[in-house]
């Protein structure tokens, strides 16, 4: 028996399990008793869908035994698909997802104590080892004849050996350790089941000894015993989403996302839909109090499972909703789908689509009462998912109007966020945009030069301090007839302006000229301001040329340099401009005056300028 070693992830993740998560150590048996389902799910829909196992026959269950003397075993037993030599070097050798490892290392040390984290990054099986100090998987995959022993101590190896099994299907024995025992109990188990795993779809099953009296006394007069072997089932198989939401209640419900999402916080809220009509299905889906942790790795695991008619097809398919609700958990189960649906025909398929329409419309309309109904509970559901939904206004043109009505900013002029709605509602007469600034940090936006006309008109200006915010409103130029306006961009300038200040404008363009030329090809152009007070400069861009926040993007994502000349906005009172306006002075000086200008403005929107030995000498060289 060949001995194998663990991938370097599954080696981090078991010294993880066995050295720090060891809070609620009783969820290992939910984890395994997961796994048997899935195998039993997917056997169910392969013997009816796949022409190797069609017609399969067997009787679906989850059997649980275990000694209760002597060495301490529990052992969870499953009749469903099985695994071949091949399936369990790949399943119970590495972790498929990327994204696991990156979670691992992220944790937090009081995270690393939180055992409802070992579900979310789908590495259940490994849970077990924090109770047993050696576990043997015994499995026959469907279709085959051959059986196959894994076997490992939870250390740095495993091996795999060929074994018996009379029937398809996978048996988990753990040895227990000493600190694990008390699994090794009928009413833990039983507890447990219900607790964690009351809605499994199969009967689960409790094989065990019981001492009965017989009412008779042996020779010195002791109660005579006699063990019986019971063999209960434990679980009501209940499919909570087919029952109707009359016969359900708030605490059922909550139960049920808490155990199947491995989530120990009450979702923030759900909702249970019956349709009826040319398309029939039935969706309950959940959303998260807090946002799952693989929302923005792009091999995130969606969380909508599939049934028809109750039957299992798939978890893991993200097209089941569009990608900017990937934060939802829940169930989609459909009475027109055939059961056979592959992956690539449920991209195309006509009552897959209507589902997904349906269900997304749901969702967002939901979103919409709650923040009409309930503002205080819709105000924690967008702190955590205001940006997902906002790429949903580039991804989803059906629906971008009501996206329109969701989404939140934030603004110079209320606390938390606001709605564009709300906004336009509260607009100044003679106002002409909705205006925004963008391209940095909440703090450096909300100190920008460029805010004080806008403030001193009275004009409300919103904060868009996350980097999507650019590219979203790259495709959104106007709300509701009103046009959408960056104050980073010349265009919203004009909108300031009185005549006084364009007749400035025009006496002080000469020092504008003068100090692009002294710029040379830094800059696109050098304006005259009539909005800048206590600087002497500003970044501003072209109304055709990506902004700011949208060249940081485009570098940070492919590390090129996406840098656009920008304008330079000037002061005509600032002192530096003034000194520039002596024709007297040298041209070294001029340029001086013109770089650290330039490069304060960079400065002040976090942009680093490119040659900052060229800065500090020129500011050295003005100070003498």
């Amino acid at each position: 028996m060949a001995s194998r070693k663990f991938k370097t992830e599954v080696s981090d993740l078991l010294h993880l399990l066995v050295h720090s998560l060891y809070s609620n150590r009783e969820i290992f048996l939910r984890e395994l008793i997961s796994n048997a389902s899935d195998a039993l799910d997917k056997l169910k829909y392969l013997s009816l869908s796949d022409d190797a196992l069609k017609g399969y026959v067997f009787d679906p269950m989850i059997e649980i035994s275990f000694t209760e003397e002597g060495e301490r075993v529990l052992v969870i037993k499953d009749n469903g698909i099985g695994m071949n030599e091949e399936d369990l070097n790949t399943n119970l050798g590495t972790i498929a997802s990327s994204g696991t490892k990156k979670f691992l290392e992220s944790l937090t040390q009081e995270e690393k104590k939180d055992s409802n984290l070992i579900g979310q990054f789908g590495v259940g099986f490994y849970s077990a080892f924090m109770v047993s100090k050696e576990i043997e998987v015994i499995s026959r995959k469907a279709g085959e004849d051959k059986a196959y022993k894994w076997v490992s101590k939870g250390e740095s190896t495993y091996s795999i050996e060929e074994s018996e099994r009379e029937t398809q299907g996978t048996t988990v024995i753990l040895h227990l350790k000493e600190d694990g025992y008390e699994f090794a109990n009928r009413w833990q188990i039983e507890n447990i089941v219900k607790t964690y795993s009351d809605h499994i779809a199969y009967p689960i099953y409790l094989e065990y000894d019981q001492e009965t009296y017989e009412g008779k006394k042996d020779e010195s007069g002791n109660d005579i015993k006699k063990k019986e072997h019971k063999r209960d089932r434990i679980n009501s198989s209940s499919a909570l989403w087919r029952r109707p939401k009359s016969s359900i209640t708030d605490e059922e419900y909550k139960s049920f996302y808490k155990n199947n999402y491995y989530d120990s916080s009450n979702p923030l809220i759900y909702m249970h839909t019956q349709a009826e009509g040319a398309t029939e299905y039935t969706t309950l889906f959940y959303i998260p109090e807090k946002a799952p942790f693989d929302m923005y790795y792009a091999d995130y695991k969606p969380g909508v499972k599939l049934y028809v008619k109750r039957v299992y097809i798939t978890d893991d398919d993200k097209t089941l909703l569009p990608t900017y609700l990937r934060f939802v958990r829940g169930i989609i189960d459909s009475e027109d789908l055939p059961l056979n649906v592959s992956r690539e025909i449920l991209q195309e398929n006509r009552i897959m689509a209507a589902i997904r329409n349906g269900s997304v419309k749901k969702l967002l309309s939901e979103f919409k009462k709650l923040s009409e109904s309930n503002p205080e509970l819709f105000d924690k559901f967008i702190k955590e998912y205001n940006r997902p939904l906002k790429e949903g206004i580039v991804s989803d043109y059906a629906n971008k109007e009501t996206l329109l009505d969701i989404i939140r900013f934030k603004s110079t002029e209320k606390k938390g966020f606001t709605s564009l709605k709300a906004y336009k509602e509260r607009m100044k007469e003679g106002q002409k945009a909705i205006y925004y600034i963008s391209g940095g940090s909440e703090n450096s936006l909300r100190n920008s030069p460029l805010l004080s006309a806008y403030k001193d008109k009275g004009y409300e200006v919103l904060i868009m301090d996350d980097e999507i915010d650019d590219y979203v409103l790259g495709y959104l130029y106007e709300f509701d007839g009103t046009p959408l306006k960056s104050i980073n961009k010349k265009d919203a300038i004009d909108d300031i302006k009185s005549e006084e200040d364009k007749k400035k404008e025009e006496e002080k363009k000469d020092i504008a000229k003068r100090i692009k030329d002294a710029l040379g090809d830094k800059v696109k152009d050098v304006i005259v301001s009539s909005r800048l007070k206590d600087i002497p400069s500003a970044i501003v861009f072209d109304e055709n040329d990506p902004s700011l926040g949208i060249q940081k993007y485009l570098s940070r994502l492919g590390g090129q340099d996406a840098y656009v000349k920008p304008i330079l906005e000037i002061n005509p009172d600032s002192s530096l401009v003034k000194k520039a306006e002596d024709e007297a002075i040298k041209e070294d000086t001029l340029r001086d005056i013109a770089i650290v200008l330039f490069d304060t403005a960079l400065l002040q929107e976090e942009v680093m300028p490119k040659d900052l030995f060229e800065y500090s000498k020129a500011i050295s060289r003005l100070i003498d």
